[in-house]
């Protein structure tokens, strides 16, 4: 059995890579066997969702906080205040310090707005939380909220809830070789092959809710979630063989078939 790195956010390690949100399901059981067949250890829960404050919350109640990372998202937020106002309502409800900055104006298609979203995150930084960013694939913004000390990036694949995998990878390669922090591709993951083929390229780890909450079964596809990031990961670190235009043997012609 292969013992893989660890995934290392701020200043916590996490064994999985696969982080799993929690919307859509059509009950909570289902999530939460959902989570267990995953393997993730941070579960994000939208803060418009729950009572925070209330440790019997149906949703809330469903998590284990000893077991996993209770990270709550601050989807919703129409600008910068409003995010922030939601992370601070998280920690003073007794959650740790971490939140995923979601800052999407636009109901549409949920694209985060970009300057509300860095102006957020050099406030919550300056308060002590640990940011995950969720954003376009724009390279420049994530170096900026890198050096703003926010402890991932998080560029989306394509737009939250599509399901259309990696249609930004260009941008998103680009971001991987440039981070010095964890990137987690984020959004519009819709199979275990994208989660693969994101790791594949270097992503740190991805971030599902969809593709396994709205899944005929969303228990197996966790688990193929799962297998998909495991596999994806121990590609990239064993080294992917370049493309090549023309053929290759693999097994070439001796001497001995050649007649000599």
């Amino acid at each position: 059995m292969f013992e893989l790195p660890p995934l290392i956010i701020g200043d916590r390690e996490f064994q999985s890579r696969l982080l799993v949100g929690t919307g859509k399901f059509s009950s909570t059981m289902i999530m939460k066997q959902a989570i267990e067949a995953s393997g993730t250890e941070i579960v994000t829960v939208a803060l418009r969702r729950v009572d925070m404050s209330n440790p019997q919350d149906n949703l809330i109640g469903a998590i284990d906080t000893n077991r996993y990372l209770l990270l709550p998202n601050t989807s919703g937020a129409r600008n910068a205040e409003e995010a922030v106002r939601l992370a601070r309502i998280a920690r003073a409800a007794g959650c740790e310090p971490w939140v995923k900055l979601e800052v999407t104006p636009d109901p549409h298609y949920l694209l985060p707005d970009p300057v509300e979203t860095l102006k957020a995150a050099e406030i919550l930084v300056k308060e002590g939380f640990n940011v995950l960013p969720y954003i376009n694939a724009d390279p420049v913004l994530a170096k900026r909220l890198e050096e703003l000390g926010t402890v991932t990036v998080m560029p989306l694949g394509a737009p939250i809830g599509t399901n259309r995998g990696l249609k930004t990878r260009d941008a998103i390669q680009i971001i991987i070789e440039q981070a010095q922090v964890p990137v987690v591709v984020d959004a519009g993951l819709g199979a275990p092959s994208h989660a693969s083929e994101a790791m594949e390229m270097g992503a740190d780890a991805v971030l599902v809710n969809t593709a396994i909450a709205v899944a005929k079964d969303p228990i197996r596809m966790a688990k193929a979630f799962r297998l998909g990031v495991e596999a994806g990961f121990m590609a990239h670190i064993s080294g992917l063989g370049r493309p090549r235009w023309e053929a290759e043997a693999s097994s070439p012609l001796t001497g001995f078939l050649r007649g000599t």
